[in-house]
């Protein structure tokens, strides 16, 4: 059996008139509520200037960046709805109703299984480009991409439903002073979940990239033996295509080294707390979505370029869209 829940209860103590109390809150703790409110503010303000910049300017307006920006939406709910909820469990103390408790679950499962999906399109889309570079306009067209995004979305949104449809009735609010938001998960329906939103996914990723970068390393050696005018224009645009598997790369790296430690347990076989590691584990999760636009910013001059554009409000100008930013 798994049991996932939202943690806060131990910051409360019940009184004499079963109302709810708060305990006095140490200097530790309002440091790590800060700390993690920064990183929430940080999530939504990065994940804001991405889909800000994809959307407005033409240029980046490929098939890869619309997966990105789909990436961003779900990194920016997760900024706006699941880590404030986390920040609010750990520090105060209110009660939650089973409504609440139900739809916060569906929720933060619906971001997860959306951010999977298009971390797999990622691969796939990189595994194109460089395995297939000849054919790989013709395969992955921006109508296929958007069509594969909705796709991901409305699957996320339904498998997650159908896993929850038969867990609300197990939905358990303990401690008489906050309401701990609990829900248990049957082993079918955990084991299931761990097959397709972890093991499934992460297995198709790194054999997606292996390959990638077996065929780039390929590649690079052919295109250093030519020296035609003509192969040098070839090598540029390989570069390019290289250049941008090696940041997604980065980017897959990062999200199954912040993946592995959520469903660890889940791996080994324990049940999901409500202990300090938990809370720790759901974080380290969580700050995935703010990892991702950093990343970004560090590796992607036309981040960089479209954010300067859009702080100093050029945006707002006649034809900005059709600004060169690539």
């Amino acid at each position: 059996m798994m049991v996932e829940s939202l943690e806060g209860g131990d910051l409360c103590i019940p009184s004499l008139n079963t109302t709810c109390r708060p305990m006095s809150v140490t200097h530790r703790a309002m440091l790590i509520k800060t700390l993690l409110s920064c990183f929430c503010l940080l999530t939504v303000m990065l994940n804001l200037l991405v889909i800000i910049s994809i959307s407005h300017f033409r240029q980046l307006q490929t098939p890869t960046n619309l997966i990105l920006l789909s990436l961003a939406v779900s990194d920016l709910l997760v900024g706006l709805a699941s880590m404030p909820l986390a920040i609010n469990n750990l520090v105060s103390c209110q009660n939650i109703d089973k409504i609440s408790c139900a739809l916060s679950y569906l929720l933060a499962f619906i971001l997860t299984s959306a951010s999977v999906g298009s971390m797999v399109l990622i691969a796939v889309d990189r595994y194109v480009a460089i395995c297939y570079p000849l054919r790989y306009s013709f395969i992955i067209t921006t109508s296929r991409v958007k069509m594969c995004v909705c796709l991901c979305w409305m699957c996320s949104v339904i498998y997650n439903l159908i896993i929850l449809k038969g867990n609300w009735s197990q939905i358990v609010l303990s401690n008489p002073c906050h309401e701990v938001c609990t829900i248990i998960i049957d082993y079918i329906s955990g084991a299931v979940d761990l097959i397709l939103t972890f093991f499934g996914p992460v297995i198709v990723i790194i054999v997606l990239y292996v390959r990638v970068f077996v065929v780039a390393v390929s590649q690079a050696r052919v295109m250093r033996s030519q020296i035609s005018a003509a192969k040098s224009n070839t090598v540029t645009v390989k570069k390019s295509e290289l250049r941008a598997a090696r940041t997604l790369g980065i980017v897959l790296l990062v999200f199954i080294i912040c993946l592995c430690p959520y469903f660890f347990p889940s791996i080994t076989g324990q049940d999901t707390t409500t202990d300090g590691n938990s809370l720790a584990q759901i974080f380290l999760f969580y700050c995935n979505s703010t990892f991702n636009p950093l990343i970004y910013a560090f590796f992607y001059p036309w981040f960089r370029k479209s954010v300067k554009l859009i702080v100093r409000l050029q945006i707002l100008q006649p034809g900005s869209r059709e600004s060169k930013i690539m």
